[in-house]
Order: C-alpha cells, then sequence, then structure tokens
C-alpha cells in the first residue's frame, strides 16, 4: 500500500496574541484530495497528536472540493479531530510525508526534531519530503 503522511498543527493563536489562526483548510484538503484520487493511503499527524484548529479566513475561500471533505465524518475524525502524534508513526511505513500550511505552523513546527527525524528517514528511504506555504518552516531545523 502506497502511503503519505501529512503534517498539520495544533497551534489555534498567533503566539502571544489572542487572534485565531491554525490550519490553513485547502492547503490540506487540496492535497489530500489528490492523493485520494491516486489511491493512496492518508494519515495525519500534529505535533500534540489530536485536535488541529483551522484558520478562520481559510473557510471564506472555501470551494467545493473543501466542503466535500469538510463534511466526510471520516476525514474530519482522522485529520481534524484526531490526528496521531509523532511518537505513534512509523516513519518506514511511508513514502512521503507533507507538511500543510497556515500560520499555526509558524510556531509548533519550527525545530520539531521528532517531525524532522520522521522525515529524514522517509527521505532516506528514497521518499519525499514536501510543503506547502508556511509549512516549509518544518524542513527548518
Amino acid at each position: 500500500m502506497k502511503k503519505i503522511l501529512i503534517v498539520e498543527t495544533n497551534i489555534s493563536t498567533y503566539g502571544a496574541i489572542d487572534k485565531p489562526t491554525g490550519l490553513w483548510l485547502g492547503e490540506l484538503i487540496h492535497f489530500y484530495d489528490e492523493m485520494v484520487k491516486m489511491n493512496y493511503e492518508v494519515d495525519f499527524v500534529s505535533p500534540a497528536g489530536g485536535y488541529v484548529p483551522i484558520d478562520p479566513v481559510s473557510i471564506k475561500y472555501a470551494d467545493s472540493i473543501d466542503y466535500k471533505w469538510y463534511k466526510d465524518r471520516d476525514f474530519i475524525d482522522r485529520a481534524l479531530a484526531k490526528t496521531q502524534k509523532p511518537q505513534e508513526i512509523d516513519p518506514c511505513a511511508y513514502q512521503a510525508i507533507y507538511y500543510t500550511g497556515g500560520h499555526g505552523v509558524l510556531w509548533d513546527l519550527v525545530e520539531n526534531t521528532e517531525l524532522k527525524q520522521i522525515a529524514e528517514t522517509i527521505y532516506g528511504q528514497k521518499g519525499y519530503i514536501s510543503a506547502v506555504c508556511h509549512g516549509v518552516v518544518g524542513l527548518c531545523l
């Protein structure tokens, strides 16, 4: 089975500023939708596991693909409500890792050594490391 790991944020505000942020929904869903079409199995991980907040501004730009998956109970459970923790991941099971965007990643993906080790293992077995927008901070360490 071809598997891809998607990395998301657990951060819901701009650091000490009480303004909501989180995952940019379309940067998760559009990638996920394409992977599903190509018959990849996809798992979701975040630094703390569990709940992934959505940047409310990203909802404003949601389209029919976003709403298709946003209404899917399995997707919501696995991708937004119950993501895995890095220590629950076996990196040898994946062909690629994808870092999602949104402003939240600027706080919890930068210098995250657990996710870095997962990415290095995937890359070391000739896998792919990819990111979108702010997600590239996950590649910094």
